[in-house]
């Protein structure tokens, strides 16, 4: 595996890592893997077409779980 060193890390990013780490239960290393991992994983992009699916698709199974719930609110704002 490939080592990294950072230099001028500002102070306060410095110690909001470090925080994180804590409050994750993680070493700073694992930590600043996590989120750099999760920051250049986060931006795949969909196409519009696919969001909608996605939603439309979550939308059809909350409707199966809370069958009243969604049936109520389909009407609400709509005059």
């Amino acid at each position: 595996m490939a080592t990294i060193t950072l230099k001028n890390v500002p102070d306060d990013l410095h110690r909001r890592l470090k925080a994180s780490a804590a409050r994750n239960r993680r070493s700073m290393n694992s930590e600043a893997l996590v989120r750099l991992e999760q920051a250049l994983t986060a931006h795949t992009h969909r196409d519009a077409g696919e969001a909608v699916a996605e939603a439309e698709a979550l939308n059809d199974e909350v409707g199966k779980t809370f069958p009243d719930v969604t049936d109520a609110s389909r009407g609400e704002g709509r005059s």
